[in-house]
């Protein structure tokens, strides 16, 4: 499909994968990464978390650079109610995948908008994400590779921890960082871009 704009649109996001998957648009954007601590948002609920997340991280970046669409976005794994970081090392890596084996877990990505004149739409996708039954030399294997480290809960389903998974429900392109549909959706009926 072909989308066309008149508005000049930022990723406020560091990944490569959401590189990948916005510019699936054919819009043309540029990246500014957010220069913020995500650390300083605290919130019990996990969707209430994220959504912060996506709106300080677009917000950071709307501030400096007014008269653009900015969109930021943020993802996290939750099992249970507990949130599956980024791992900081091997051995985190491995207790967040031995957690996830054999189980069903929630991966959320809450996406920001604000529009150039500041208006902020934000939203949250969930799916779930079922897990095989895998030996810890497999884990270990994984993890080995180094992929674990910049993704939340430890793997990327479009990578090598595709091994791990045994389906999902729902939106795949969520669980790799973007929930492109969706945000297509809503930035056709919000006039950001047109069909």
């Amino acid at each position: 499909m072909n989308f066309t704009t008149e508005k000049s649109f930022i990723l406020a996001s560091a990944s490569p994968r959401r590189k990948e998957l916005f510019k699936r648009l054919n819009v043309p954007f540029k990246i500014l990464v957010a220069t913020v601590e995500e650390t300083s948002i605290k919130d019990d609920n996990p969707a209430q978390y994220v959504k912060k997340v996506a709106l300080l991280k677009a917000t950071d970046v709307a501030k400096r650079n007014p008269g653009h669409v900015v969109i930021g976005a943020d993802t996290i794994v939750v099992k249970g109610q507990e949130l599956l970081h980024k791992p900081k090392d091997a051995n985190e890596a491995i207790k967040h995948l031995k957690q996830l084996r054999g189980n069903v877990h929630e991966v959320m990505t809450a996406v920001a908008i604000i529009d150039d004149v500041g208006n902020k739409i934000a939203f949250v996708e969930k799916t779930e994400v079922y897990f095989k039954q895998v030996p810890d030399t497999l884990i270990e294997a994984y993890v080995a590779t180094g992929d674990c480290y910049d993704k939340a809960g430890g793997y990327g389903i479009q990578t090598d921890g595709v091994f791990l998974v045994e389906g999902i429900k729902g939106d795949y392109l969520n669980v790799v960082g973007l929930p492109l549909a969706r945000l297509t959706e809503l930035l056709v009926e919000t006039k950001l871009i047109s069909i």
